[in-house]
């Protein structure tokens, strides 16, 4: 896999734009300036393999609706943050990923990130809320991350980019899934 296009999803003020530039530009952004689309791209080397990681940086949920679906068709995996500090954000992840399976129609590469975890006196989310969501999600990869303390973001992306890969490695030229053997399934019409 030579590029891996991501998307980061999530409700407003989950620190989704704060966790993107720490990881391309090992910076916090300790202002709240609200995104409507933010492309980076990070060239980067995962278990000894090069890849450039394309990066969509979208809007909160609730906000440029239209736009979601295009989000959502153009990404190969998919990063949802909601913020340890904010019980409602996690409450919009189900339906967002909900159709994302449904427009992406198989399998998709995704993590469950609750952000902020640095800001521990404030925290609303315990870490039992992110890990029976992943369980009920097919056991995604769930972390806590601190994009003002770099704790877990590197982690994340790895991780999605490893998602791509495997992912990619399982499907033939035209997306169709390899069956055991490595070969192309076939289709009999009885």
């Amino acid at each position: 896999m030579k590029e891996a296009r991501v998307v980061i999803m999530g409700a407003g003020g989950v620190g989704k734009s704060a966790l993107t530039v720490q990881f391309v530009r090992n910076v916090f952004v300790s202002t709240y300036d609200p995104t409507i689309e933010d492309t980076y791209r990070k060239n980067l080397t995962i278990d000894g393999q090069q890849c450039m990681v394309e990066i969509l940086d979208t809007a909160g949920t609730e906000q440029f609706m239209a736009l979601k679906e295009l989000y959502m068709k153009s990404g190969q995996g998919f990063i949802l943050v909601f913020s340890l500090t904010h019980l409602a954000s996690v409450n919009e992840l189900g339906p967002l990923r909900e159709q994302i399976v449904r427009i992406k129609n198989a399998r998709v590469p995704l993590v469950l990130v609750g952000n902020k975890s640095d800001l521990k006196a404030e925290r609303q989310v315990p870490r039992e809320i992110g890990t029976n969501l992943s369980r009920a999600w097919g056991n995604v990869p769930y972390y806590e991350a601190s994009a003002r303390k770099r704790i877990n973001v590197d982690e994340v992306f790895a991780d999605i980019v490893r998602q791509c890969r495997s992912l990619e490695a399982g499907m033939n030229g035209n997306g169709r899934s390899k069956d055991k053997s490595g070969r192309k399934p076939k289709c009999i019409v009885m």
